[in-house]
């Protein structure tokens, strides 16, 4: 039964409580199935039944509890923004996530210094945060009117009790009843302290060959007066494609040297594939067939049924609009889009001849946290002659790719299956990250977000 919306918060004594813990990078905890995906799927029921895993925790976006959907983590007033905050200001992070049951759990949180390659850094807690080591995630509220009861629960930081003073790489390791090794989810943010200048020019590739399908990221460095004695050891370069840390480019250095300025100009060692356009499906209506919805279905919960898709691998470039592979939550019939939206076992197919033989397909974006996780791996089904999969989501407006991982790679090919094209607008992220000999962590003092859509 639905309780009406109403804001809690957990008692005092649970927060001095949670600052007693000491800092853990524990193993982690795994689920098991709570739901399936045949015809006959049930609501969701959060039982909470665990397996440890033998591995050590993971440093990425990560859901440990198939009780967690919706993970959102973005700049306070910016939904759609990369997960990024400058050191030493007033920035905060917008994080929250629905708990699939009508029972509040207590949930406490870690910041975890990372290295550039999102190793922990080794340096101490008290090195890095100014307060307590651990928070508590007070505010939440119950879903109201929906099929799918949840919990929707919100947090803001940093924190006055847990102030960041160290720039670079983070996790947020969300947990359980203050016991940082019962893992709930992980997910990546950025602390920033700008010190440098960057000057990104962004092009067709300089070979021949590739001018077609791929894209070129040349860029400038101005250190002002930031000193760095040594930019070919001292200095890290990362560059994101839509916020994606599978396929990064790392271990640029500079091409020329020139008084303040370094220039990074490269033909090769610096291009992308510039893919597709992501695919799109909106459900804030179960009512109507919306677009690239096929049909709604109801049996114990919600189905929504997508159109069947096609390879896009040699087809003509298509201008079609999208969000970079993010997703917006929201309800038509309703007003309040945290806790009045539903949820649907959402079936996505893919027409393929055949199963291929040398790696996975997967249904990627926002939606699977920009990982290669099981839960998004698509099954080939030789009755229906393509790939298919039912993923459980919220409500909203979504954008999705389909990405080949071959066997024994890490990182995903989006031509594979969607194209490569390139005048296809994408969002790029160049970092900039400074470690001397001296020093224990790897600074990022610098970052740039700039798009392809001058093509």
């Amino acid at each position: 039964m639905n309780k009406t919306a109403q804001r809690h918060s957990i008692s005092l004594l649970s927060f001095i409580s949670a600052s007693i813990f000491l800092f853990s990078c524990g193993t982690t905890s795994n689920i098991t199935t709570i739901s399936t995906e045949s015809d006959s799927t049930e609501v969701i029921i959060a039982e909470e039944v665990d397996y440890f895993e033998s591995n050590i925790l993971s440093y990425e976006n990560k859901i440990y509890k198939d009780s967690i959907n919706t993970i959102q983590l973005a700049p306070r007033g910016n939904q759609f923004g990369f997960p990024i905050i400058n050191l030493n200001t007033d920035d905060r992070l917008m994080l929250s996530f629905d708990y699939l049951s009508d029972e509040p759990k207590i949930y406490n949180y870690q910041l975890v210094h990372c290295d550039s390659k999102w190793n922990p850094s080794g340096i101490s807690s008290m090195e890095y945060i100014d307060g307590f080591e651990n928070g508590d995630i007070t505010d939440y509220e119950f879903s109201f009117n929906t099929i799918q009861e949840y919990i929707h629960y919100s947090l803001q930081f940093p924190s006055l009790n847990m102030k960041i003073v160290v720039s670079g790489n983070y996790i947020i390791k969300v947990f359980e009843d203050y016991n940082p090794d019962n893992v709930v989810f992980t997910m990546r943010f950025l602390v920033v302290d700008n010190k440098i200048a960057i000057a990104p020019k962004l092009k067709r590739a300089t070979q021949i060959l590739q001018r077609e399908y791929k894209q070129e990221i040349d860029f400038r460095l101005d250190r002002g007066s930031y000193r760095i004695d040594d930019p070919f050891q001292d200095l890290k370069i990362v560059i994101l494609q839509n916020g994606r840390w599978d396929n990064a480019i790392r271990g640029l250095q500079p091409t020329f040297i020139n008084d303040k300025e370094l220039i990074y100009d490269y033909d090769e060692e610096n291009v992308f594939i510039g893919g597709n356009e992501f695919r799109f499906f909106d459900m804030k209506s179960f009512r109507y067939r919306t677009q690239h919805v096929k049909e709604n279905l109801f049996d114990t919960i919600n189905h929504v049924i997508l159109n069947r898709d096609i390879k896009r691998t040699f087809g003509t470039y298509s201008s079609t609009p999208d969000i970079n592979g993010k997703y917006l939550i929201k309800v038509q019939e309703g007003t309040d889009n945290n806790i009045h939206p539903d949820y649907a076992w959402v079936n996505f197919s893919l027409a393929y001849d055949e199963p291929i033989a040398d790696g996975n397909l997967y249904v990627f974006g926002e939606l699977s946290n920009w990982n290669y996780d099981s839960k998004y791996r698509l099954e080939y089904n030789i009755a229906t002659k393509a790939y298919e999969k039912s993923i459980f989501l919220k409500q909203g407006y979504y954008n999705y790719a389909y990405m080949f991982l071959k066997d024994g790679e890490t990182a995903g090919d989006m031509g594979f299956i969607e194209g490569t094209h390139f005048v296809t607008n994408n969002e790029y992220m160049i970092l900039i990250y400074h470690r001397t000999l001296s020093d224990d962590y790897d600074k990022l003092i610098g970052y740039k977000i700039f798009k392809s859509s001058r093509f």
